[in-house]
């Protein structure tokens, strides 16, 4: 999978780029700011999902002056390598939906897309950011984002399945509100159409989730020269029902517990059942130490070893790796680390876009990557083999 061309339009900092792409590895260096980060994040909005920032449509137009915005109109397109071929996709927010509440549209080969879903039956796209490094000290629900990122490389259904399951939970929940707002009985008959959905896709999203992990921990087992071996597990009642018992049972017991938490439910403004109070465990196998217990550079290590051993598996399974988006993932690496990334890198034959601004960290890939210097969202292409050793 590739991009071998990409177009913006107001799309953060740039109000227009084009790019031709020729190699399969992709190099962007310059300061802090420059706009390298907003490069790999167009990218990430080829595939479904609210790109590696997770921003809102309404924080991604360009700003014309200060705060100011002309408009909440923005686009990206790209020819494409993916699953089916090549072809042309554009995505962004078009004048018509530039509201208060945008809409983000899709077009494939000049056609109006159903969804973002059509994007990830083409295409494939992980990350890795700066942020990302505190994925195992913070909260459960970055972990399962990350893991649910996992899942679409295999599974592009997914990402439908989590957007049902978040607006039924949303209904559900607001109509359990409104009991205590407004005195009212919800109606009983549609919040069981509503827990119906809800069992419905939540089972599936846990099923989807514990089947990637049952294939992916043995890639995660072998590690990746000095990156550490892993495992993972998901920890969460739903998960573990599924585990236990057939299907149909778990699906019985998530209603039942649904029906029987309503009252806890309608205080929460939530579910105290369901995928979304899963957790994503990772083990460092070598230390038998959780990874929220690692040291920060040994988590920055374990995260690049389950990313690398997912597009491993997904370019066995698939037949295709996916486009690996690797924002400032050099700067702390040890050189053994640094190399053994870009030869794993160039072993899956995978597209990779990598941020720096130490231009000199990517000077192994002389000769192997396309580079770019990046300053004030100027894009210049320049050769790497002066910085070679």
């Amino acid at each position: 999978m590739a991009v071998q061309r990409l177009v913006l339009t107001d799309f953060r900092s740039y109000a227009s780029l084009r790019l031709n792409i020729d190699a399969p590895m992709i190099t962007l260096t310059g300061a802090n700011g420059a706009g390298k980060t907003n490069l790999l994040e167009a990218i990430s909005f080829l595939v479904p999902g609210r790109g590696l920032r997770a921003a809102r449509l309404t924080d991604i137009a360009r700003r014309e002056t200060g705060n100011a915005k002309s408009s909440q109109r923005w686009g990206v397109a790209a020819t494409v390598e993916g699953l089916e071929g090549v072809y042309e996709v554009g995505t962004g927010v078009s004048e018509e939906m530039a509201t208060e509440n945008p809409r983000r549209t899709v077009r494939i080969n000049g056609a109006p897309a159903r969804g973002q879903a059509a994007l990830g039956e083409r295409l494939s796209a992980l990350w890795l950011t700066p942020d990302m490094q505190r994925l195992f000290s913070e909260g459960a629900s970055g972990r399962r984002r990350f893991l649910d990122r996992l899942v679409f490389g295999f599974d592009p259904a997914h990402a439908g399945r989590l957007k049902a399951f978040e607006r039924a939970m949303r209904e559900r929940s607001s109509l359990l509100h409104r009991e205590v707002t407004h005195g009212t009985t919800a109606d009983p008959t549609w919040l069981d159409v509503l827990e119906g959905t809800i069992v419905e896709k939540g089972v599936a999203i846990a099923a989807a989730r514990i089947a990637l992990i049952d294939r992916l921990n043995p890639a995660c087992a072998m590690g990746v020269g000095p990156f550490p071996s892993a495992s993972l597990a998901l920890d969460g009642i739903l998960d573990s029902w599924i585990g236990t018992m057939p299907a149909v049972e778990a699906e019985d017991q998530y209603r039942a517990a649904l029906v029987d938490s309503r009252g806890i439910d309608r205080a929460g403004r939530g579910a105290v059942i369901g995928p979304h109070r899963s957790d994503l465990a990772v083990t460092h196998i070598l230390k038998n130490a959780s990874a929220g217990q690692c040291s920060t550079g040994e988590q920055k290590a374990l995260l690049i070893s389950i990313v690398l051993a997912n597009a491993r598996l997904q370019s066995l399974e698939c037949g295709a790796a996916p486009i690996l988006l690797l924002d400032e993932i050099a700067a702390h690496l040890d050189e053994e680390r640094r190399e053994a990334l870009f030869a794993e890198i160039q072993a899956l034959g995978a597209q990779a876009w990598m941020t720096g601004t130490d231009l000199s960290l990517f000077a192994p890939l002389s000769g192997a990557a396309q580079h770019f210097t990046v300053a004030n969202a100027e894009v210049t292409e320049c050769s790497l083999d002066a910085y070679a050793a």
